[in-house]
């Protein structure tokens, strides 16, 4: 492919150029093809990091390599979302064109970026980064202007044929949203791709009784520190919050050698096999608190929010494939490749 030399394109930014690095096998795509979606999704949030790539390196008109990312899956922009702090592009809307708007497809996209290491951005996002460890990512201004669009998007549509789709710090976004909306009882389809948990990397140990009594013990603690926490605030024991929201079932893709996102395996995992042992009680205390979070309560730190991070009900899909290294794990580009080794479990909260 032919570069003009005002692109200055790095070794870096040939990911970012759809022709090399996109799925370009995807010439049609079949929306009731789950590998189909997913591809989709992930391209378009690629399209949101590299709207912002593009505003940082001044590429307009021709020499904008975003556009591609929505163009070849007949998309149109039809927003950006900008963040008050910085004015950096942290996710988009898009809009699928009206012929090729059909069954099973969405009408809008609502995409977030994450963590870009950019110099006008990465002082913001490592500082929601930080927010989102504390569990105060709820607090920021971006959440407010992401959780608004999304809204109004919903309000002028009527809810349905909507999309949130979202990466790392973006995946949390997404969350956040997809969360919100589901309290209302509106429930979005929500690709999350290596979305964070924030946890001890227990899923990394080999010994599975190590491990499965590092959780049991774990459950205990959690479970405890949170009737602590509820006798103090004088509120019911049982607060089966989860039940709120554990009918929006959002698609976690998850990669075991990333240590960011790797956690979920074992957390659905174990809340299954805590109610075969015929301890749920426990574990619905658990599964719905952070053990970090609750010592954080025990000495009056702990946020007033529930743990973004933990969720009631996934499906959660886990990248098999042999991985090289950790950025290849927590990568994006993962998610649209054609030959993934994925293995699909969904979990329903009772």
């Amino acid at each position: 492919m032919a570069l003009s030399t005002e692109q200055s394109i790095t070794v870096d930014s040939e990911r970012d150029i759809f022709s090399i690095s996109g799925p370009r096998y995807l010439t049609s795509v079949d929306w009731k093809l789950p590998h189909h979606r997913r591809a989709v999704a992930a391209c378009l949030v690629q399209a949101a990091y590299i709207l912002d790539c593009d505003r940082q390196e001044n590429r307009q008109g021709s020499n904008a390599l975003a556009p591609a990312w929505w163009q070849f899956c007949h998309f149109d922009l039809i927003r950006t979302l900008v963040d008050d702090a910085d004015f950096s592009i942290f996710g988009a809307i898009f809009e699928l064109k009206p012929p090729f708007f059909i069954q099973n497809a969405p009408r809008f996209v609502i995409a977030f970026r994450g963590t870009l290491t950019r110099r006008d951005s990465v002082a913001r996002d490592l500082t929601l980064d930080f927010h989102l460890i504390q569990n105060s990512l709820h607090r920021s201004s971006r959440s407010e202007i992401a959780i608004q669009a999304v809204r109004n998007i919903v309000s002028a549509s009527g809810g349905s044929n909507i999309w949130l789709a979202g990466h790392s710090l973006g995946s949390a976004t997404a969350t956040f949203c997809g969360k919100n909306m589901a309290k209302s009882g509106v429930l979005l389809e929500a690709f999350l791709f290596n979305p964070p948990f924030f946890s001890a990397p227990i899923e990394r140990i080999n010994n599975q009784k190590v491990k499965h009594g590092l959780r049991i013990a774990g459950s205990v603690i959690t479970a405890g520190l949170s009737i602590a926490r509820k006798l103090k605030q004088e509120r019911p024991i049982i607060e089966d919050s989860f039940a709120v929201i554990s009918s929006w079932v959002p698609c976690l893709f998850v990669n075991p050698n990333d240590h960011i996102c790797s956690e979920y395996i074992g957390y659905f995992e174990h809340r299954k096999n805590m109610e075969n042992l015929g301890v749920g009680i426990i574990e619905k205390l658990a599964t719905q608190n952070s053990l970090g979070d609750g010592f954080l309560s025990a000495i009056g730190r702990g946020s007033e929010s529930d743990p973004l991070h933990l969720l009631p009900s996934a499906i959660l899909a886990i990248n098999l494939s042999p991985c090289p290294d950790f950025k290849a794990a927590h990568g994006l580009h993962q998610w649209w490749q054609p030959d993934l080794h994925l293995q699909t479990r969904q979990y329903m909260y009772n």
